[in-house]
């Protein structure tokens, strides 16, 4: 999302935009509720709510709205159901909100907007449904109830995060497809020949550091996602020592079944607790049968994306016998 309102905010210095946003859904449809995509002036699109033929609905609307200027509701119809003009098969419904965005107000709210997600402080998107009010920032941790009716509320959120320890071959592909995915990506390797910006220019901060400048990362990172691609079992073991004093969201660790159970005896024999080695995704990824570094990063990142969404997919993690 904040490169989404990046894209957004460049092209509001040059021409306006029409935002489209997704406000409510009934059944099975492509996207949820708060997906959004741009039209610009020149007919260029950034984001998506869903493709196909209801995208393009809504696309065609935006292109009218680019010189009227008038707020509007677009239904979006995907039951298939035969007498009615429907715009795909999936089986529910869409309703999408068209609003142009235009000149210095309109570019100051998206700066607010980058600011409170690049700071990681609490913020709420209002966007009035009247066609009369235009959207604002809220520094209020706590909505107004009655706002839910008249108003899409839309928290924001500062982009998950995602540390790989191991600058290898994986770690290459790991960064660029988690970067599409929507993470902020950290790679730490004590290699400074592995660890440079050249190698990995997708992410956000590279350190060829040793692995306790990890530590303040974690310190001030509650809501981390943490990759084990390293070169081996020792840098395992030194890595996790760190990371069992954190409670994180998803910690993997690459390696074959013998070095995985390798790694917890000795980490269960220096006294540690058998339910922060359960929490553990190894070996890393989603069985997808990958071979190449290639494949294996979309593995991982299918895993990271499971757990963040709550999917149900199976880990090669969920298929081994841990022996711990």
């Amino acid at each position: 999302m904040l490169e989404f309102y990046q894209q957004l905010a460049k092209t509001l210095k040059n021409s306006a935009a029409v935002l489209a946003t997704v406000t409510s859904i009934k059944g099975s449809t492509p996207r949820e509720v708060g997906a959004k995509m741009f039209i610009s002036a020149d007919g260029k699109t950034v984001g998506t709510i869903g493709g196909g033929a209801g995208e393009a609905k809504v696309y065609h609307q935006a292109l009218q709205l680019l010189k009227t200027g008038k707020k509007q509701f677009v239904e979006i119809d995907l039951s298939g159901v035969p007498q009615r003009e429907t715009q795909g098969v999936c089986g529910g419904t869409m309703q999408v909100l068209l609003e142009l965005w235009s000149g210095s107000e309109s570019l100051n709210l998206v700066n607010q907007i980058i600011d409170a997600l690049t700071s990681g402080q609490s913020a709420t998107i209002i966007t009035p449904f009247n066609r009369d009010e235009k959207p604002y920032l809220s520094q209020q941790t706590e909505v107004i109830a009655s706002l839910y009716s008249t108003a899409l509320i839309e928290p924001l959120l500062p982009p998950p995060r995602l540390l790989i320890i191991g600058g290898g071959h994986i770690a290459i592909s790991l960064v660029q497809i988690a970067k599409i995915a929507g993470f902020q990506v950290i790679v730490q390797d004590d290699r400074p020949d592995y660890a440079t910006k050249e190698r990995f220019p997708d992410a956000s901060l590279v350190l060829a550091e040793p692995i306790t400048s990890i530590q303040e990362i974690l310190n001030k990172n509650s809501n981390l996602h943490v990759a084990l691609v390293t070169r081996g079992y020792l840098q395992d073991l030194a890595a996790l020592r760190l990371l069992s004093n954190y409670e994180l969201p998803y910690i993997g660790m690459i390696g074959s079944n013998k070095r995985v159970n390798t790694v917890y005896k000795i980490l269960q024999a220096e006294g540690c607790p058998t339910e922060f080695l359960n929490q553990i995704y190894a070996p890393i990824g989603l069985d997808i049968g990958a071979l190449t570094p290639e494949e294996i990063a979309v593995s991982i990142c299918a895993e990271l994306i499971k757990v963040r969404r709550g999917g149900t997919g199976n880990s090669f993690s969920d298929t081994i016998s841990r022996n711990t």
